[in-house]
C-alpha cells in the first residue's frame, strides 16, 4: 500500500517538542509544511505559544516563532489533530537509568497515537531506541488501535543525528538513514524527506539496521573522546601539547579519509553520548554478548571532571594557594561549547568537587538559563564576566563559548589574584595567546597542554 500521496502539500505531526522534536518541527514548518507539534507538558506548549523558548540553539527559537506566526506550526497537548496529517514523527525522550532503557514516554506516546491513526498514514520514529524495539514494542502498541503496520499504515525508524549548537545546519545537511517495516514504508519516508528538506537518503536493509546506525555513531564518538582524553593525560606528563599531536596525527590517510582524533576536554555530557553507549551495551548483554570497550570508555570520560579538579589544585599549589582558600571563576557550565544545555554536564561534578574542597566558586555562562543553573548547581550565576573574575585565583574555562572569544584576561589583570591560574578546559587557546597570558603573570594549564 502507498503511504504518502504524490499530490499536494505534505502535512506532519511531531510528537515530543523537546530539543529534537522542536528542531524537526521548526525546519519542516520553515519549508512550508503544515506541522502540528504535540507535547504532554502544558507548560512547554504555553511557552511556545507565548513565543518563549529555553533553547539556546542558534536560530531555533526564531525559526519556531516564524512557523507559529505564519500558521505553518501549531502546538498543542492534544492528539486529536493527528488524524488529519500525512506523516507522524515520534521524537519523545528515551533516557537510560543504570544501563536500562526508560521507555515510559515512548510507550505512552504510542498508546495515545494508536487511538488516532488512520489508514494511509506514515509513522516515523526518531527517538533513539535499542535494536528491535521499533518492531517488537512500537509496532504492537500502534497496532493495538486496530490498524496493521505495513498494511494500513507505514512504519519506519529514522535516527536523529543532531548535535547541540549545529542542529539546524545538520538537519538540512546530514544524509537521512531510513529503515522501513516494508519497502512501501521506506519508499514513503524517502519521498517525504526528499520532498520537504531534500537531503540525501540512505536506505537501510531493516529497521534494526537503522536503529544501530545512531547507536554506533555515538559509540564511536564516546570512544574517540576517551582516546583523546587518555592521550591528553599522557601528553600532560610528557610536557607535550596534545593539540600539536592531534593535528599532526590527523593528517594521516586511512581508508577513505584521515585519522580523526577528536579533542580532549573536561568530560562528556549531554543526553546522547552518556546514554547511547549503555543502550548498545545492554542490547548486547541481553543477547549474551559482552562488549568490553563501552564500560572502559565511559569510565575514562567519567574520570575527567576529577582529573580537571586535580589540575586546578596542582596549578594553584604552584602559586602557593590551596583549594580551600581559593576563589574559582568558572566560565561556561554547559556540557559543550556554544550551547546552554546543562543535561549531564561534566562541569557539575567539577563545581561540586571544588566546593567540597572548600573553594569559593563563582559561575558565569551567558548561554545557560540562570534559573536552570541555580536549580542544578545550587549557585546563582553572576551577570558579568567582571563580577566573576573579581578576586579570582583561578579562571576555569570549562566551556569555550564563542561569546568568550572577546574576553581578554589581561584587561582584568588588576582585578584577579597576582598569581592567577587559567585552566583551559576546552577553549583550546593558541600558543601565542598562552604565551601572552604568561608574560602578564598568569599561570596556564590545559587538558593535555
Amino acid at each position: 500500500m502507498k503511504f504518502l500521496s504524490d499530490q499536494g502539500n505534505t502535512s506532519a505531526a511531531v510528537i515530543g517538542m523537546g530539543y529534537v522534536g522542536s528542531t524537526v518541527a521548526a525546519v519542516l514548518a520553515g519549508e512550508g509544511v503544515d506541522v502540528v507539534g504535540i507535547d504532554v507538558d502544558p507548560a512547554l506548549v504555553a511557552q511556545l505559544e507565548g513565543r518563549r523558548s529555553w533553547f539556546s540553539e542558534p536560530g531555533l527559537p526564531e525559526l519556531l516563532y516564524s512557523g507559529l506566526d505564519s500558521g505553518h506550526l501549531r502546538v498543542t497537548t492534544e492528539y486529536d489533530l493527528v488524524s488529519g496529517v500525512d506523516v507522524v514523527i515520534i521524537a519523545v525522550g528515551t533516557p537510560v537509568h543504570d544501563t536500562e532503557l526508560v521507555d515510559t514516554y515512548l510507550r505512552s506516546a504510542c498508546t495515545e497515537l494508536a487511538k488516532h491513526l488512520r489508514e494511509g498514514q506514515l509513522v516515523i520514529l526518531k527517538s533513539t531506541v535499542p535494536p528491535g524495539l521499533t518492531r517488537n514494542v512500537v509496532a504492537p502498541l500502534l497496532e493495538a488501535g486496530g490498524l496493521r503496520a505495513g498494511v494500513d499504515f507505514g512504519l519506519v525508524f529514522c535516527p536523529e543525528r543532531l548535535s547541540e549548537g549545529q542542529a539546524l545546519r545538520e538537519m538540512r545537511m546530514f544524509p537521512i538513514a531510513i529503515g522501513g517495516w516494508c519497502a512501501d514504508s521506506a519508499a514513503a519516508a524517502a519521498a517525504f524527506w526528499s520532498r520537504t528538506i531534500g537531503n540525501e537518503i540512505i536506505t537501510c536493509a531493516s529497521m534494526e539496521s537503522a536503529e544501530v546506525v545512531k547507536l554506533a555513531s555515538n559509540w564511536w564518538i564516546d570512544h574517540n573522546i576517551a582516546m583523546a582524553n587518555e592521550l591528553a593525560k599522557l601528553c600532560g606528563v610528557l610536557d607535550v601539547d596534545v593539540l600539536d599531536v592531534v593535528a599532526a596525527a590527523n593528517t594521516m590517510k586511512k581508508g577513505t579519509g584521515n585519522v580523526n582524533i577528536l579533542l580532549p576536554s573536561v568530560g562528556v555530557g549531554g543526553s546522547c553520548l552518556t546514554k547511547d553507549p549503555w543502550m548498545v551495551w545492554r542490547a548486547a548483554r541481553d543477547r549474551d554478548i559482552e562488549l568490553n570497550t563501552i564500560p572502559v570508555a565511559r569510565e575514562v570520560n567519567d574520570t575527567m571532571p576529577g582529573y580537571t579538579v586535580d589540575l586546578i589544585a596542582e596549578e594553584l599549589a604552584g602559586t602557593g594557594k590551596r583549594l580551600d582558600e581559593a576563589k574559582i571563576a568558572v566560565l561556561g557550565v554547559a556540557f559543550k561549547n556554544n550551547t546552554g544545555d546543562l543535561r549531564a554536564t561534566p562541569t557539575l561534578p567539577i563545581v561540586a568537587q571544588l566546593q567540597r574542597s572548600g573553594a569559593e566558586v563563582v559561575i558565569y555562562d551567558p548561554l545557560a538559563d540562570a534559573g536552570e543553573v541555580k536549580r542544578i548547581f545550587g549557585l546563582a550565576p553572576v551577570e558579568t564576566v567582571r563580577e566573576a573574575l573579581s578576586g579570582a585565583d583561578c579562571i576555569a574555562v570549562l566551556a569555550g563559548h564563542d561569546a568568550f572569544a572577546g574576553i581578554d584576561f589581561v584587561a582584568f589583570r588588576e582585578s584577579v589574584a597576582p598569581s592567577c591560574v587559567i585552566l583551559d578546559g576546552r577553549a583550546y587557546y593558541s600558543r601565542e595567546t598562552i604565551d601572552r597570558y604568561r608574560r602578564h603573570g598568569f599561570a596556564y594549564r590545559g587538558i593535555g597542554r
